[in-house]
């Protein structure tokens, strides 16, 4: 099969781009006779969400892979943009692997999964969804909160088992620690958009809400009618029941664990539907099975998938775990993924990072180097039909007449028979420079918290 290359792409391969600084990936191009960027969704199975949006402009590929190893090198080598959920990481040594890589977006929130000092060092642009599933996620948390006071799991349990409660001493066996809610005091850690909705939807049920997060300014306690803590430990001795909705990151790995659990109230609840990396699960299982802890609500695992036969908590006493699902629901669901793909567009058909609306390592992506200027490229809407492929592990799935080099015995799924190429030539990836600085406040904790 032959391609037919504008001029002016091969003069940006005889140049190597030149124009742009060491390091620096060269801008995604597009045209009416130039092959269209590849777009990967790299940990999902279907891209039906995303192809309307993207269909106009790029090649959308779906690799269902977990790890970089199971990602085809046509993807490694030509993907511009890739999409991700949560389920795959990628630290430097994976982003490496990616050769003409511009732009990831995360579909959802949290992006603790991906290495955004070195992405921007290596000329990738971070973005996520922020907006994604913040109600489903304050839901979940507040359904998880009533749970624990009101014991609904275990009298569920209870009655599963064949226990009746008809008197009095019976209940109070059955639904022995239900507790009242009105009154109580509730302590946020991290007042982002999740905390903040949480905030206001337990202050309808009665709770007093008190929350800690250095990094917002003075007066959103004002706007909300909340009260401040001025330090984490403030707010554990003051809590009767403790929700996390922070970020994580290298800063509070582990925020809760033995120390801290000891500031707690004796007796207090945790909720956690942000990270499970922020609570360490050993020092919390002794902290149950001494009953300085009440119970506990975990949405999210140090491991996950999350299994209640291994690890720490597997003989942990009063401990609701569910599947990492406080994001979901259909409708959030293909918001987020709209969304992303709509992060994509504006990367494909804009310049990088400025038309970007989520980037998370902007300020690592001006650090690392000086950009240059790019003018925006033109898109061409009658470029339509892009196929859909299924990249499996050392296959890859075309029509017949799709990709060059397909051998024989290839199978795939297709909705057309574009070449699977773009314009972005090989990027030689500079020597491993030091990250270009320490995070800002606002970059290291803020709080964009439970996600996909």
């Amino acid at each position: 099969m032959h391609f037919h290359v504008p001029l002016f792409a091969l003069t940006l391969f005889a140049q190597g781009f030149s124009g742009c600084p060491a390091g620096i990936r060269p801008p995604i191009l597009n045209g009416p006779m130039h092959p269209r960027p590849l777009v990967a969704l790299l940990d999902g199975r279907d891209c039906t969400v995303e192809m309307p949006i993207l269909k106009d402009v790029a090649t959308v590929a779906f690799c269902d892979a977990q790890s970089t190893q199971e990602i085809h090198e046509k993807v490694l080598n030509e993907a511009v943009a890739a999409l991700l959920y949560h389920t795959i990481t990628l630290s430097r040594d994976d982003l490496d692997k990616f050769k003409g890589l511009r732009v990831i977006v995360r579909i959802g929130s949290g992006f603790d999964n991906v290495d955004i000092k070195a992405a921007a060092e290596l000329g990738i642009a971070v973005c996520n969804v922020p907006a994604a599933s913040v109600e489903e996620t304050a839901d979940t948390t507040m359904c998880l909160i009533l749970n624990l006071y009101r014991r609904v799991t275990w009298m569920h349990q209870a009655l599963r088992e064949g226990t009746r409660a008809s008197s009095v001493e019976q209940i109070r066996e059955v639904a022995g620690g239900a507790a009242r809610v009105r009154g109580e005091t509730l302590g946020i850690i991290g007042l982002g958009r999740i905390g903040q909705a949480v905030a206001l939807r337990a202050k309808a049920f009665g709770f007093g809400v008190i929350f800690y997060d250095p990094y917002l300014p003075d007066g959103v306690e004002r706007s909300l009618g909340l009260q401040r803590m001025a330090t984490l430990q403030d707010l554990l001795i003051h809590s009767d029941c403790v929700s996390l909705h922070c970020s994580l990151n290298e800063h509070n790995h582990h925020l809760i664990n033995d120390f801290t659990i000891k500031q707690m109230r004796q007796g207090a609840f945790l909720v956690n539907t942000a990270r499970g990396g922020l609570v360490d699960e050993k020092a919390l299982a002794q902290a149950l099975k001494e009953g300085r802890i009440r119970g506990a609500a975990l949405d999210v695992h140090e491991m996950e998938p999350f299994s209640f036969s291994q690890g720490p908590l597997k003989d942990a006493p009063n401990l609701i775990c569910t599947p990492h699902t406080s994001w979901y629901s259909e409708q959030a669901s293909i918001e987020a993924r709209e969304e992303a793909a709509r992060e994509v567009r504006r990367a494909i058909t804009g310049r990088i990072p400025d038309s970007l609306k989520n980037c998370v390592n902007k300020e690592y992506l001006m650090a690392a180097s000086q950009w240059p200027s790019m003018e925006a490229t033109t898109v061409h809407s009658e470029l339509n039909g892009a196929a859909a492929y299924r990249f499996p592990a050392g296959l890859i799935g075309v029509a017949a007449g799709g990709l060059p080099g397909a051998g024989a015995g290839v199978e795939g799924i297709v909705a057309g028979s574009l070449p699977l190429a773009h314009g972005i030539a090989p990027v030689s990836h500079p020597p491993h420079t030091p990250s270009p600085g320490q995070p800002s406040k606002a970059e290291a904790d803020r709080d964009i918290p439970s996600d996909q």
